[in-house]
């Protein structure tokens, strides 16, 4: 019985002593697991917030981009719209001037548009250019003006492709006075443009 009873003893002893080995090996091994795990969940985490942090940037690149292109396409629209108010005026402004070419008006225009030039090109004989449709009343005008200034005015025969108004220009073409409406109006454009355009923006 002693013999049975040691024997048990010892078993006992070999028993709890590699239960307790490998309960130690077993939560060296949790242990271990566990560490890995908050390492990798660092990591994973460290990884999504990055991600995360790509994507916000990319949006927001995206966004400005989106919106820069909105704006440009805006104020390309606009820039269209207000060119085409600009041509509208001017087709206007045209139509306009053939209906009053007839009046007393546009004759007391040629005659200021013509001293005007005179004043400017400064000399005693000049030459002076017009369209066809204005021929009849240049003439006319310059030889009243020609006298009353002292200057000797030839108004050519050929014709410039003008809306109306003349071209004066000293008898050598050294000077030259362009008072026709066609600059006089290309003069008025980058005004009529940033008023109109002002007009878009409100």
């Amino acid at each position: 019985m002693d013999t049975h009873s040691a024997l048990e003893r010892t078993v006992d002893k070999v028993l709890s002593q590699a239960e307790s080995d490998m309960i130690s090996k077993i939560d060296a091994a949790y242990d271990d697991a566990v560490k890995k795990l908050i390492s990798s969940k660092n990591a994973v985490e460290s990884d999504y917030n990055k991600i995360i942090d790509d994507a916000k940037k990319q949006a927001e690149n995206l966004k400005r981009q989106i919106v820069g292109n909105s704006r440009l396409s805006a104020r390309n629209k606009q820039l269209v719209l207000v060119e085409e108010a600009v041509g509208n005026a001017f087709e206007k402004a045209k139509a306009k001037i053939d209906s009053v070419r007839s009046s007393g008006k546009y004759s007391s225009m040629i005659k200021k548009l013509l001293e005007d030039g005179l004043n400017a090109v400064n000399t005693e004989e000049v030459v002076v250019e017009c369209n066809e449709k204005d021929r009849n009343v240049v003439k006319k005008i310059a030889s009243e003006v020609g006298r009353n200034a002292n200057v000797k005015i030839k108004v050519k025969d050929e014709a410039i492709d003008v809306l109306g108004g003349l071209r004066v220009m000293s008898k050598d073409g050294s000077m030259v006075y362009d008072n026709t409406l066609d600059s006089r109006l290309e003069r008025l454009k980058p005004i009529i443009r940033k008023d109109i355009a002002v007009m878009f923006m409100k």
